[in-house]
């Protein structure tokens, strides 16, 4: 494939943009190689700057689960638009969008919208935190909640030590009550509550992990955290920024049958445009402002363009009952070719999947925690994905990234795929 094109927009953006990208996993650099440039999307299609296709299991990092352009979304936002693109004051898509989350994920018995899920996560646990008083939180090693300070934190040396700063530029007051575990370990949340009771507020957790790749829960994990949190009077707060309406119509929540206090949301919910939620219990909910004195504002959270676009992706959600049936299958095809690849290479690979979430781990072992993920092989990753890339499948440019699918990948995007899997999963098998 040519990229002359990007390879010019490439040098121009980095003369003035950090890396030359807004958002520093556009950058390639953790598989090598220039980023393409892309001109739009359609369906379950990208085009680049040069006029080069590709099947896109990026889907805007699992925003886009009816694909790029969905035509009614275009219809919607187009619509809104010569109403208004800000208006500053309540309008009904609003309340319309909030009652199909509400409908859908019966634990946000309130919620309000904002817009993003950086936001959403950081304003949950101030809720949390709000309401008992507590300042510390739980988080888990790998998971991510945004960019927000008090999220960039590393495991510290003891289960209730303080934590690490993860980014330069986050102050050590900042992270001072965030303790980190290891994903699927409840036994090391049970030992950080009874380290220090009374410290805590609130346990945080990407209930299907999507940022150190895809690693679905142990059998029991979420549940144990239900209990834990009950059991020591603190809230459990699903991240559903990423699973939200991807995994089920009522999100990880629904498909694994564990309510959490609160929840954010995101992606999905806003159909390609920026929009988060954070919900929950009412009588925690009703804690924020103007109701209460949890503080959280913003100026174009309930934005109309946002909305009807939001309001699009759940309308076409509900009107597809058999939706998550045939992403499921999608999945397993997926799921199965990669294996085969992975066979008849004789690599050490692991694919781990959940619903329209995927991830080819280059190592033998299962995946069951961010250390698991980190000792896989990312060079072999990185050949993986040129050879993809190569031949017109975009995958996200990280060994520590999901893969995402909808109901675009039909069964010719899905067999693109499947063609390209062998070279691909070859390429990754031959030692540089």
């Amino acid at each position: 494939m040519i990229h002359l094109r990007s390879h010019e927009l490439q040098a121009r953006a980095e003369k003035l943009l950090p890396g030359g990208v807004n958002s520093p996993v556009r950058s390639f650099r953790a598989v090598g190689g220039a980023p393409p440039w892309f001109a739009h999307g359609a369906g379950a299609w990208l085009e680049d700057v040069d006029g080069n296709r590709y099947v896109d299991f990026i889907a805007s990092w699992g925003a886009l689960l009816f694909g790029h352009a969905h035509p009614p979304m275009v219809e919607a936002v187009q619509q809104a638009v010569t109403r208004g693109a800000s208006l500053g004051v309540s309008t009904p898509a609003e309340l319309e969008l909030a009652e199909a989350v509400h409908e859908a994920y019966p634990a946000c018995e309130m919620l309000r919208l904002v817009n993003s899920g950086t936001e959403a996560v950081m304003a949950a646990v101030r809720v949390a935190r709000g309401a008992l008083g507590r300042p510390g939180m739980i988080k888990f090693s790998g998971g991510y909640h945004g960019h927000a300070d008090l999220f960039l934190s590393d495991a510290g040396s003891g289960l209730a030590t303080l934590g690490v700063a993860s980014s330069q530029g986050v102050p050590s007051g900042a992270i001072a009550d965030t303790v980190t575990v290891p994903y699927n370990d409840a036994e090391a949340v049970s030992a950080a509550l009874d380290q220090q009771p009374g410290r805590f507020s609130c346990i945080v957790v990407e209930p299907v992990a999507g940022n150190m790749g895809c690693v679905p829960p142990d059998p029991g994990f979420l549940p144990a955290l239900r209990t834990l949190a009950d059991r020591h009077g603190v809230f459990l707060i699903f991240d559903e920024v990423m699973t939200g309406f991807r995994l089920a119509r009522g999100g990880a929540a629904e498909r694994y049958g564990v309510r959490p206090d609160l929840a954010t949301l995101g992606k999905v919910i806003g159909g390609g445009l920026p929009v988060g939620a954070y919900g929950g219990r009412a009588d925690l909910m009703q804690r924020v402002a103007p109701l209460g004195k949890v503080y959280q504002a913003g100026t174009l959270s309930g934005n109309p363009l946002a909305m009807a676009a939001g309001l699009s992706s759940l309308q076409a959600i509900a009107q597809q009952p058999d939706l998550y049936t045939r992403l499921e299958a999608a999945g397993a095809a997926l799921e199965e070719g990669l294996n085969q690849a992975v066979r008849a290479a004789g690599v050490a690979a692991r694919v781990q999947r959940v619903g329209s979430m995927m991830t080819i781990f280059f190592q033998a072992d299962p995946v069951r925690s961010f250390a698991d993920a980190r000792r896989s092989d990312t060079a072999a990753f990185a050949r993986f994905h040129a050879a993809l890339l190569a031949a017109g499948v975009l995958w996200p440019p990280s060994q520590f990234e999901a893969a995402f699918f909808g109901a675009a990948h039909g069964p010719k995007e899905i067999e693109h795929a499947l063609r390209a899997f062998p070279a691909a999963v070859a390429a990754a098998a031959v030692s540089s």
